[in-house]
Formats: structure tokens, C-alpha cells, sequence
């Protein structure tokens, strides 16, 4: 059977796709969840998708908090995310500042949407019991809420919504990059271990194939450009600021241990009496801790 691999279908996901197409569906099987990583943890827990390539901070709070339907598994992106902080065209939010005490929308509870906004309320000064949420499913969704008023804003990926800002229908106010690498792999505990490894590999492949010096200055650009339609230039700017891993199948340890001290710190998670361990988090198995 092969591999049920849940992902959010954006330029980060360019590896994995040229993966998936050469693959032609032997080893693994994409799964799409749109609304992002709250969706992709969902799915892990319901046994509808085997892995999941999603975001650092969610992954980590969700088993922080309690969550054993994962373990992490491997790497995916290196470089920090470029969190838009995002409002409606009219509204009358001008800077980060402004949205004190405000709603602030987001996909799912526990997405990223969610702890990077913890994380901003966090580098304002505002206590993380004061804030306010409305759940609004997607990008869609978020953009809806903030421009019919129920929400003051939303914060998703720069580039993945410049084009709404491009059109005019949002404006930014300010970002938030995560203060961690982006993307890590998870996996259900009970997923095989050689095929999880197996994956693990050839993504890797793929993800030295796509970070190369040849292949930035070459192929990358037209492979966004015809899979997601954004143009040239934003294409060129988001390449500058993006980093694989050279093994997929390896994890910083401090990556573990600062994104949970940043996370306790914005109200996320709360450590256990003694301090987490990092082998909670991870399958031993399959990924090595560098």
C-alpha cells in the first residue's frame, strides 16, 4: 500500500510534487488538505493520511499538549516562515499594534494560523488568555471574515497571499517570520518504519535536486510558475529567502528545544514538571536528532 502523505498544496510543497509525479502513485498517495496544518493533524488523528509535511509549531504544541496520534519523523524546510499579518482593504487596523484586544482569525484551533498569532500577541505584550479567535475553515474564509468585519485579521504565508494583496482585496500591516525552521515531517506511530525511511530518502533526493544552485537558476521558477500561477518576480524574491535540508531524515535538537521555550513563552504549551525531553517527540526509529 503505499503511503497516504498529507500536504498543503503551496510553492514549499514543489519537492514533494516532482516526487509525487515521478512516483506515479507506486510508494506514496497525496493527500490535500487546504486548510493547513490544523487539517493535516486531524487527519493524522483520524487515520485518514499516514505522514504529514506541515508546520514546526503546531506538530510541536500538539504533542507538547498531549497529542500521541504522531511522532516527528524527518525534515522538510530549513528557513524560517514570512507570516503576513493580513486585514481587510477598509478596515481601520493600520500596524500590528492596533489589533490589541481584537478577533483575530484563524483556520483551525491548534493551526498555525493560531501559535504564530500567540507567538505575535506574545512579542506585543499581550497576555495569551486575552485573546480572541474565530475559526473561519480556510483562505478563503479568513479573507471573507476580514472583509465582512467579524475578524480585525488574519495572518497566513506572504506569498501565498500577496496575490489577494496584489488585487487589492486584503492589505498587510505588518509579518511575523517564525522563529524556527518552517516545515517538519510527522508520521502515526504505527506507519512502517522502512517505508517512512524509504520516503524519507528519495524526498530527500528530490529536495537537494530542488535547493541546487543549477536548479534555482533554472527550472524552479517555470515549475512554480506553471503549478501555482504566481509570477516571476514574487517567485525569484520567496527562492532568496527559502532553505532545504540535505537529509530530510535528520532534526536539529535545538530546533525541538527553542521552538517549545518560544512556544511556553507566547502561553502555547505549558512543560511538565522537570522540562520536556526531546525523545517524546520523535520516532527514534526513523529520524536522527543532530
Amino acid at each position: 500500500m503505499p503511503l497516504r502523505i498529507g500536504y498543503v498544496r503551496e510553492h514549499f510543497s514543489s519537492p514533494l510534487l516532482q516526487f509525487a509525479e515521478a512516483d506515479e502513485g507506486r510508494t506514496i498517495t497525496l493527500v490535500e488538505c487546504p486548510s493547513g496544518t490544523g487539517q493535516l493533524i486531524s487527519r493524522l488523528t483520524k487515520d485518514e493520511i499516514d505522514v504529514a509535511i506541515a508546520l514546526t509549531d503546531p506538530l510541536i504544541s500538539g504533542i507538547a499538549n498531549g497529542s500521541e496520534a504522531y511522532k516527528l519523523v524527518g525534515s522538510y524546510v530549513t528557513t524560517p516562515l514570512n507570516w503576513a499579518v493580513i486585514t481587510a482593504k477598509d478596515s481601520k487596523y493600520e500596524k500590528i499594534s492596533d489589533l490589541k484586544d481584537s478577533t483575530i482569525g484563524i483556520s483551525r484551533l491548534g493551526s498555525g494560523s493560531q501559535t504564530m498569532a500567540y507567538v505575535m500577541g506574545f512579542q506585543q505584550g499581550w497576555p495569551s488568555e486575552s485573546m480572541n479567535f474565530q475559526v473561519n475553515n480556510d483562505i478563503r474564509g479568513l479573507i471573507d471574515s476580514v472583509n465582512d468585519h467579524s475578524t480585525a485579521a488574519f495572518m497566513w504565508e506572504w506569498f501565498t497571499t500577496k496575490p489577494w494583496l496584489d488585487s487589492g482585496e486584503v492589505r498587510f500591516i505588518g509579518s511575523v517570520p517564525t522563529p524556527w525552521p518552517s516545515w517538519l515531517v510527522a508520521a502515526q506511530p504505527s506507519v512502517n518504519t522502512e517505508a517512512l525511511k524509504q520516503f524519507l530518502t528519495t524526498l530527500s533526493s528530490y529536495v537537494r535536486s530542488f535547493d541546487s544552485a543549477e536548479s534555482r537558476a533554472t527550472k524552479n521558477v517555470n515549475f512554480i510558475k506553471s503549478r501555482f500561477g504566481y509570477g516571476e518576480e514574487d517567485i525569484e524574491a520567496w527562492m532568496k529567502t527559502v532553505g532545504y535540508p540535505q537529509d530530510c531524515l535528520t532534526i536539529p535538537k535545538d530546533v525541538l528545544m527553542n521552538t517549545l521555550s518560544v512556544l511556553e513563552n507566547a502561553g502555547v504549551v505549558k512543560s511538565p514538571e522537570g522540562g520536556f525531553t526531546v525523545e517524546r517527540f520523535i520516532d527514534p526509529k526513523v529520524v536522527k536528532l543532530t
